[in-house]
Formats: structure tokens, C-alpha cells, sequence
């Protein structure tokens, strides 16, 4: 695939490993050798990298949404639609603290450059009104927790479900999407509320099965400049089960006065489906988005940063909550999952999370 008229690019699976449930969210571990994942049984698994065997080394009652390293403390930290953050130490594979975090689920968290900030971000879907906008919160739907006590820091407000959080590359910001497409963006110094906008491509009104908003921002990320902000989700659907919406990102300036939409991406590059995560490549010059796939050539594809053009596409078969690379941008791991077997009760259940490891090359 011709990269920037000068560059090429090519994105080859290697393997492809087997958990017992969709992987919700993974974090590389420093050594190269393993990676952490959040399943949705509940469970906290070490990958081996090198036979895909999977350990558990700790547990949450419902869903396992996110998963972090904190190098310095040795441990890994995890979230969860319990509500709960879970502090693992990873030698022993036993938790040593615990918060409740919220009343409701943890949707989505993140982890400050710094590692000594963790946000999480919570809400339910309630009607407010009769034209089926959300209910208020209930509990702060932001909230931002000291990794090495466990103290809760800082709280912000937002419209529920808030589905996505991000902190800045230099920790200074901190945004969070929802729902209804609404962003806002604080300053962790001061407190402060410095951005708020709301786009209307990720969400929409359903009407299949009864009336209610679908979509939302499900991945943000702050890009090369603390003031770029990029955007995943899926476009407006009336059935979000059918996740027939857009694959689609957008990327603000949100900065320089009024938030300005930059790009997004092109109808000519994308298909349907539901898109789940949005990271960079640590070159900068290309970032991933991937997710489930409804129609279309590709579930995972690779953008420019500078055009926004689709430089490489896969189409694995798999529905992807999360991708990441490796630290040097050499491997690029995707993690989720495929459709659970009929029986789930049954005494042998088959694995349906997916781990896949795709290699990459890259040329002048």
C-alpha cells in the first residue's frame, strides 16, 4: 500500500491465539514477552507471547473492561462492570487493594503517561425526557484515582453513558465522550472544564425494538499535538444490534478557540461496523482503527496522519475491542473476540477470544 506517495506499508497476522471469553481491553507488558488481558468472564490473564497460554491472576464479579501496567509497583491494575478497581500484585497473582469506583459499570479506563493516575468512566442509559434524552448522572460519570493509594483525586460531571476517556500525552488534559457524542475536556491542574463540543456522527436514533439513542464515542485519543483529539465509533444506525453505522473517526482541533472538525474519514476508505479502539502507531506518522465489522472489506485498518487516507486494511474475522503495539511499532496486537457457542453451559465450552499478533514492515 503506497504510504504518503513515499512509504510503504504492510500488515501480515502471524498468529492468532484462543482465550476463554472476548478480551475487552490489553495492555503490552514492558518485557515483550507477555501481555495483560481484561475478558469478559471477569478475568485478569497474563498472555505468554510466545504459546498463547493465558493465566489467570485475578477476578471481577461481572465483566473486566480495563487493564494497566504500573511498572513501578510492579502490579497490574483492572476495571470492571462491577464497578470496581482491582490492584493485582503480579508476582503473586493476589489483589492487594480494591476500590469501589462507581455504582454502575466502569465502562472505559485510562492511564496517565505518568502511571500515577487512573480514570474511569461510568453511566447508564436512562430516559430523561420525552424526547428520550439521558437522565442525569447519578454519581460523577468521571472520576480520576491516585494509582499508589487508591484515593479518589478528582471528579468531573458529564452526560451518561460516558463510553470513552483519554489522558494527553503530557498528563496535563484529560477528555471523555459519550453517548450522544458530546466531548469534554478538563485541565488536571486547575479542574477546569477547557473544551466541550458535541459531534453528531456517533450517535443515533433507534427505533428497532423500541425508541431509544444508539452509538456513542466508544475510543478517543490525543494525537501527536496535546490539542488533536481523534475520535471511533460507529455512525447513526436505527438497530445498533445490526451495527450497520459507518466505521468511522473524526479529528478535532479543540484548542485554538471553537472545537474545529480537521478530518474525518472517507467514505471511500470505510464500510459498516462498529469501532471500538483508536491508538497510534509510536511513529506518529499512522495510527489503527478496528472493531466489528457489519459490511464491508475490513475490520482493522491503518490511516495516515497527515491525509487521513487508509494506507492498510485486515479483515480477521473477529470482532476487536482493542488494539496496541509493541513498544518499538514492530508488532501490532488486536484483541477481542468471535460469536460465543449456542450453549454456553455446556461442560466444554469453546474459547471464543482472539488474540491476534500481526506483524509489521514498513519501507522508504
Amino acid at each position: 500500500t503506497d504510504y504518503g506517495g513515499t512509504r510503504m506499508i504492510t500488515l501480515t497476522e502471524d498468529q492468532e491465539f484462543k482465550l476463554p471469553s472476548t478480551i475487552h481491553d490489553l495492555a503490552v507488558d514492558p518485557d515483550g514477552a507477555s501481555l495483560w488481558a481484561a475478558c469478559l468472564d471477569g478475568g485478569i490473564y497474563r498472555v505468554n507471547l510466545a504459546d498463547g497460554k493465558a493465566e489467570p491472576i485475578g477476578h471481577h464479579q461481572r465483566y473486566a473492561s480495563g487493564v494497566h501496567v504500573l511498572e513501578k509497583q510492579d502490579a497490574i491494575l483492572s476495571a470492571g462492570y462491577d464497578g470496581r478497581l482491582l490492584w493485582h500484585d503480579r508476582s503473586e497473582a493476589k489483589v492487594f487493594r480494591e476500590v469501589k469506583a462507581h455504582d454502575f459499570w466502569s465502562w472505559q479506563s485510562a492511564l496517565s503517561p505518568d502511571q500515577t493516575l487512573i480514570a474511569t468512566v461510568t453511566g447508564q442509559y436512562q430516559c430523561g425526557g420525552y424526547k428520550y434524552e439521558p437522565a442525569p448522572e447519578r454519581e460523577p460519570s468521571v472520576k480520576v484515582f491516585d494509582t499508589k493509594t487508591g484515593d479518589l483525586i478528582q471528579h468531573f460531571p458529564h452526560v451518561p453513558p460516558v463510553e470513552s476517556v483519554a489522558f494527553s500525552r503530557d498528563g496535563r488534559f484529560l477528555a471523555a465522550g459519550n453517548l450522544m457524542g458530546e466531548v469534554r475536556v478538563w485541565n488536571l491542574s486547575t479542574g477546569d472544564m477547557t473544551a466541550q463540543w458535541t459531534t453528531p456522527s456517533f450517535t443515533g436514533w433507534g427505533i428497532i425494538k423500541g425508541h431509544y439513542y444508539t452509538g456513542g464515542i466508544f475510543s478517543l485519543t490525543f494525537g501527536p499535538q496535546n490539542d488533536d483529539l481523534y475520535l471511533a465509533g460507529m455512525g447513526s444506525t436505527r438497530d445498533p444490534a445490526a451495527g450497520n453505522g459507518k466505521q468511522l473517526w473524526e479529528h478535532f482541533s479543540w484548542k485554538a478557540g471553537e472545537p474545529d472538525k480537521v478530518s474525518s474519514a472517507s467514505n471511500d476508505d470505510i464500510g459498516s461496523g462498529l469501532m471500538e479502539s483508536l491508538t497510534f502507531h509510536p511513529s506518529d506518522a499512522w495510527f489503527v482503527m478496528a472493531g466489528r465489522l457489519e459490511s464491508g472489506q475490513w475490520n482493522a485498518a491503518a490511516f495516515d496522519t497527515s491525509t487521513g487516507t487508509k494506507i492498510a486494511d485486515l479483515n480477521l474475522k473477529a470482532r476487536f475491542c482493542r488494539a496496541a503495539f509493541s513498544s518499538i511499532g514492530d508488532v501490532l496486537y488486536l484483541a477481542g473476540g468471535v460469536s460465543q457457542d449456542k450453549d454456553p453451559a455446556s461442560e466444554s465450552p469453546k474459547p471464543f477470544g482472539r488474540l491476534h499478533i500481526v506483524r509489521i514492515v514498513q519501507s522508504t
